[in-house]
């Protein structure tokens, strides 16, 4: 067993346990375990039974209302063309955040901003309060560098936010990751990296992983049936990968939900990650008008992953449960959102029918400390 493991005050599991033995995709037969071995593999009590565990704890319990939580609002996924790019923007954008090299120029750029009209007061306020969260989880964690850390870090990401106001980015239904002429991959990693004790964390049987990159290289695809706990999931798997199976790390592709590609303060994090965009069946019918438009999207969605797995040589993360975790109200305790067995149905017949060798693993994420969602789901006002 190899076990990579991350901590801070608070512990965290993210767990991965190989379903498929062989060079094809197990029989339809033990898909529906897959819930239950993902939540047995979740409980610390359990973990150490299966052979594969992967772990890791944020340094502190940071950003827990990074922003407002709209997992129910409602917003038109953009499955357009990604016509944003820095040279359709130009050379004679606004620099206020990139040339502020206090704290407190960055606070009087989003106000400057906002009052000339340029931000909207809801973003501004965000913007704000973003700063302020990151700043406290970075300073909790002790670095000797947290304030060149800070605003190193926050002048890029309000700079990034404030850009993609003036100039939104549209997302494809299949969005790759955005590297250059500026590499929003490597920005993302680098305003995680800060919030996640590397010391007390641990990945378990890195070995699968090994064979998952090895799989990939032979053609094959592989499915990763996670839970989902924080919007900082991406980096955090990428920051744990990185330096053994940068493969994965760099090409794993997410299935996400419509809030991460429309919200102003994720989009600039969700550019620098290979996306497929869906609404989560939760929320279809929030809207009944957009209803409609929003299975035409998930259609359009399916059919880009289908092309994907026919190339082969695709790994894929996808949350059945179409959320994030929250603790039990009661007994605070932390267990993964149930499965929708139909997207895990889905999955595998979308992999199976690819003509292409597949192979199912379950992923099990304890995260939480890093960017705690909201207790409760906002609903749809």
């Amino acid at each position: 067993m190899l076990l990579l493991s991350v901590s801070s005050q608070h512990h965290t599991l993210f767990s991965v346990s190989r379903v498929s033995s062989s060079s094809s995709f197990s029989s339809s037969s033990r898909l529906p375990l897959l819930p239950k071995l993902t939540s047995s593999i979740f409980s610390r009590s359990t973990a150490r039974r299966f052979p594969c565990a992967l772990t890791f704890a944020s340094k502190v319990r940071s950003m827990a209302e990074l922003v407002e939580d709209k997992e129910a609002g409602v917003a038109v996924v953009a499955s357009g063309s990604g016509e944003g790019t820095e040279e359709s923007k130009g050379l004679n954008r606004s620099r206020t955040f990139l040339d502020a090299r206090t704290e407190e120029a960055l606070l009087a750029g989003i106000r400057e901003e906002a009052e000339a009209g340029r931000l909207p007061p809801n973003v501004a306020s965000g913007m704000e309060e973003l700063y302020q969260n990151y700043r406290n989880a970075v300073f909790q964690s002790g670095n000797p560098r947290a304030d060149e850390i800070i605003l190193s870090n926050m002048t890029v990401a309000l700079d990034r936010i404030f850009l993609d106001v003036e100039d939104p980015f549209v997302f494809e239904p299949h969005h790759k990751a955005l590297r250059e002429p500026f590499d929003y991959y490597t920005f993302g990693q680098n305003y995680i990296r800060p919030l996640v004790d590397f010391s007390n964390s641990y990945v378990g049987n890195i070995s699968l992983f090994c064979d998952m990159e090895e799989k990939l290289q032979q053609g094959h695809n592989i499915v990763l049936i996670s839970n989902h706990q924080t919007e900082a999931d991406p980096a955090v798997i990428a920051l744990f990968l990185e330096s053994t199976n940068p493969l994965i790390a760099e090409n794993m592709i997410y299935v996400a939900g419509d809030r991460v590609v429309t919200d102003p303060l994720c989009k600039p994090f969700s550019m620098g990650r290979n996306l497929l965009c869906v609404y989560s069946k939760k929320h279809m019918n929030d809207v009944p008008e957009l209803a409609e438009m929003k299975r035409r999207a998930n259609t359009r969605s399916l059919k880009e992953m289908a092309l994907l797995l026919r190339g082969g040589s695709q790994i894929i993360w996808i949350a059945p449960s179409g959320g994030r975790d929250r603790p039990d109200p009661l007994t605070k305790e932390w267990h993964p959102a149930p499965f929708d067995a139909s997207s895990v149905d889905n999955m595998r017949r979308l992999a199976e029918h690819s003509g292409v060798p597949g192979h199912i693993y379950p992923l099990a994420l304890m995260c939480h400390d890093i960017m705690p969602p909201p207790l409760q789901v906002c609903s749809t006002p």
